[in-house]
């Protein structure tokens, strides 16, 4: 599921959540509804690779990863997760989302 939200300094940005309701992504902020619509487009359209997810962990020991387009540009970011094994597996369940996109 996809979840568009509108913020009160007229920035656009959507989240794409599990079945069960957790949020897998949060998209970075789009000023225009255009930005929104073309990157959810991508989305759709976008073959998914081992190169369109950057691993990171931040200073607390915490594992997020970044999600890139084909060209390298930042769509969005993960929450965090405690464990390796747990953002693998929230990557996992992302791209199993995203596939579930591109069927539609």
């Amino acid at each position: 599921m996809i979840e568009i939200i509108d913020s009160k300094n007229a920035s656009h940005q959507f989240q794409i959540k599990s079945s069960s309701g957790s949020t897998l992504l949060t998209s970075i902020e789009f000023d225009i509804k255009e930005g929104l619509e073309t990157a959810l487009t991508t989305l759709k359209n976008l073959k998914i690779t081992r190169g369109n997810f950057e691993r990171q962990t931040n200073h607390e020991g915490k594992f997020l990863f970044n999600f890139k387009d084909g060209n390298g540009m930042l769509l969005g970011a993960s929450q965090l997760y405690d464990s390796e094994a747990g953002l693998e597996n929230g990557i996992k369940n992302l791209i199993n989302r995203l596939t579930d996109l591109t069927e539609l």
